[in-house]
């Protein structure tokens, strides 16, 4: 419960993945008090909504500054999955059988050769399957496969699991967990962060993170701060409850993917859709997910729908994530916009924040990520 007047050393904004995973290395360093304000409940938005997939691999292009920050967070997640179960008792179930990306045409085998073409020259591990070889993997696998992709570092994780994983831990470390409560604006004066305004009274703090997902651009800057543009984007996603296995890996096409769950669940996903904040779960994205998740396996189409819900994912206008601080406001720090990839990045991203903020360490990862890439936008 928040006073109407309270002081803490740094104040973060958004209790999703994020939030959370900065709240918990900075606890980790001993910076002080450390409070994160979620407006709802903590992890229950876009973290609570994904599929877990960390597949940098199976959904890159090229090798550009994007692709390495989301590989190096991947590759922490071993650590970060085992240092969590030490913490709280808590099994995050990171699965590390790999990734298939499945090819069902001719222009699905050139959209694979071209990724194993620049991956292999890149130096990434990545095995090119016959039919027969994925059949093996995956024997439930559409007829109308005509070949595959493998991608053994590519893995999954429980996002539910990670989340209680990370809320137990802050709470554990004394972090003050701060619910149902909607930060207004941040409060600048001389070129310095002094506080937050909430629904439920001021909070001074010399540092403040924005780490506000969707929610980011619904919180006023103040004089001199910028506006960072973040956009809501709706995913869509299905659950089945198969009596068989029908699958080992997550499985990727060029249009869907399906998503194992060790406790018997069939995720599917997903849509991306401009709705605004409407987080409603339509008959049409139901049935397109199912279309793409019956390509992969037929077996899937004598399955019921037994769950379906949606997230808003958040979207900056360059499809990436901003991280780090901003220019000309002393204590003012972003982690945000991560859209599909909240999952994926929240290691890195809190190591990355933390240590800029503890340590004043300014790591070249942040370089392209930075807030001042955009043009200054007014508060509407």
């Amino acid at each position: 419960m928040l006073r109407s007047h309270v002081t803490t050393d740094v104040v973060i904004i958004g209790g999703g993945i994020i939030g959370l995973a900065i709240a918990r290395e900075l606890a980790l360093k001993r910076v002080g008090k450390v409070m994160l304000i979620e407006r709802s409940e903590p992890g229950r938005e876009a973290s609570f909504a994904a599929a877990g997939m960390l597949a940098p691999q199976a959904e890159a292009d090229a090798a550009d500054n994007f692709f390495r920050l989301c590989c190096r967070s991947r590759d922490l997640y071993p650590a970060f999955a085992q240092s969590l179960l030490d913490e709280t008792g808590i099994d995050v179930e990171l699965d590390q059988t790999g990734t298939l990306y499945c090819g069902f045409n001719e222009h699905d085998l050139k959209e694979l050769d071209q990724r194993f073409d620049w991956q292999t020259r890149a130096g990434l591990l990545v095995e090119k399957l016959t039919v027969r070889e994925a059949r093996e993997l995956e024997p439930h696998v559409s007829e109308s496969l005509r070949g595959a992709l493998k991608f053994p570092r590519d893995t999954q994780v429980e996002n539910r699991r990670l989340l209680n994983a990370l809320m137990i831990a802050n709470e554990r470390s004394g972090v003050n967990v701060v619910t149902n409560t909607e930060v207004k604006s941040l409060k600048i004066e001389h070129g310095k962060v002094v506080g937050v305004a909430t629904s439920a009274g001021f909070v001074s703090s010399r540092t403040a993170v924005v780490a506000g997902g969707a929610w980011t651009s619904l919180i006023g800057t103040g004089d001199g701060a910028p506006q960072i543009r973040i956009e809501p984007v709706r995913g869509q996603m299905i659950c089945f409850e198969p009596d068989a296995l029908i699958a080992r890996h997550v499985i990727y096409s060029p249009r869907g993917y399906i998503v194992p769950r060790r406790d018997g669940r069939l995720l599917a996903g997903s849509t991306t859709e401009e709705v605004g904040f409407d987080k409603s779960v339509t008959n049409i994205g139901v049935e397109s997910i199912q279309s793409r998740a019956v390509e992969i396996s037929p077996r899937i189409s004598a399955l019921p729908v037994t769950d379906s819900w949606a997230g808003l994912r958040p979207r900056a206008a360059d499809c990436l994530p901003v991280l780090g601080s901003a220019p000309e406001t002393k204590g003012l720090f972003y982690a945000t916009g991560h859209y599909r990839n909240g999952i994926l990045l929240a290691p890195l991203t809190g190591e990355l924040i933390a240590a800029l903020i503890a340590d004043n360490v300014v790591l070249p990862e942040l370089d392209a990520f930075a807030p001042d890439r955009f043009s200054p936008v007014g508060v509407n």
